[in-house]
């Protein structure tokens, strides 16, 4: 399990030269030209994980499994989208089924690469894009309502809390605040809304190669703008990150990565950044056979983690035995961190915690 991400913005922005940086692929057609992503590409990209790669090199497993990640890239929007221009409703459609958005915005010149807008101003981009996303829900919710109301009127308990919920939304949309900013009332099915704007958005900052260790004052006015917002905002140079994703050595991807300022590729901080957006953290489980990294939200029990790896685990439970990765890592194995007494031994209700390595006892 780990997360469905959408990646959007305006036409020509780097979205699908992101996408195949990404990916290590050339899945997605990197051209010039507004629309040229018609149909949204989609990969799985496995979530480099520096703790799984320690427990494989200590227990020598058969095999290694880290969790992934989806990435969609999803063509173009533009003004108008709302009401299907340039494709809209079919891309607009596409939003509503992943669950957190990458929104690449423009931070870099250039006289090859056009504009729809004719001009760089990335706040303005992204307010396109915002408006557009607002618009359709506000179109949705208004078809929502007056039978929604109908059968309030007629005393469906179950119409009467998403009316309230539609209500409320409205009235936040038409203030111009995104759905995810709306505090949702006792009862009300505010989820099965479905709003494009309560999507968790990240902003990703394109610019030029030589700003990519530092950004550049266009990314520093997305990066204000998502403080602001309470938002996660990436700063990446799409085209150095293509580059990247074709070194098959990891030595002279290291080296590359140094000599640009850069601590790790650009894969792993949108990865870090949406995995901080959707609270969402790794557990672990290693074998003989397998060595594995799992996903799941922050705040889970030990049950549910269960039921991840296995059903049986989870209709079988017993305990769980627990031992921090850190310390199986320092301490050399399982065996060796058991003889120094740092596992515990926890019950269905345990919290799991980032990074914990886990055994799970059952009985079916």
């Amino acid at each position: 399990m780990g997360f469905r991400c959408g990646i959007i913005g305006l036409p020509n922005v780097g979205k699908s030269t992101l996408f195949n940086a990404l990916t290590s692929t050339a899945q997605a057609a990197a051209e010039n030209y507004p629309f040229c992503t018609i149909e949204p590409n989609v990969a799985r990209v496995a979530v480099p994980d520096p703790r799984l790669d320690a427990l494989a090199r200590i227990a020598r497993p058969g095999r290694v499994a880290p969790t992934q990640i989806e990435f969609v890239d999803i063509a173009g929007l533009v003004r108008g989208a709302s009401r299907g221009e340039g494709l809209g409703n079919k891309f607009l459609s596409h939003i509503r089924e992943v669950d957190a958005i990458a929104h690449v915005v423009r931070c870099f010149e250039s006289q090859d690469v056009a504009h729809v807008e004719a001009s760089i101003d990335p706040v303005r981009d992204a307010a396109t894009v915002d408006t557009e996303l607002m618009l359709a829900d506000i179109d949705s919710l208004e078809r929502r309502h007056e039978p929604l109301a109908k059968r309030a009127r007629g005393g469906d308990a179950e119409a009467k809390a998403q009316l309230a919920a539609v209500e409320r939304a409205l009235a936040a949309l038409g203030d111009g605040k995104p759905a995810r900013d709306v505090e949702p009332g006792a009862g009300e099915a505010f989820e099965a809304l479905e709003l494009l704007t309560a999507k968790p958005v990240m902003y990703v900052c394109n610019v030029e190669d030589d700003a990519a260790a530092t950004g550049n004052a266009h990314s520093a006015r997305i990066a204000g703008k998502a403080r602001a917002e309470g938002r996660v905002c990436v700063v990446i140079a799409a085209g150095i990150e293509a580059e990247i994703a074709l070194l098959d050595d990891a030595g002279a991807r290291d080296d590359f990565l140094r000599d640009l300022g850069l601590g790790e590729p650009g894969l792993d901080r949108v990865i870090h950044a949406g995995y901080e957006l959707l609270g969402l953290i790794t557990f672990l489980t290693v074998n003989p056979n397998e060595a594995h990294a799992w996903t799941l939200p922050e705040g889970t029990p030990a049950i549910a983690a269960a039921g991840i790896v296995h059903s049986d685990f989870a209709r079988g439970f017993i305990r769980v035995e627990v031992i921090a990765c850190d310390e199986f890592v320092a301490l050399g194995g399982e065996q060796a961190a058991r003889d120094a007494g740092k596992m515990r031994v926890e019950g269905r209700d345990y919290v799991v915690r980032d990074g914990d390595v886990l055994r799970f006892r059952f009985n079916v």
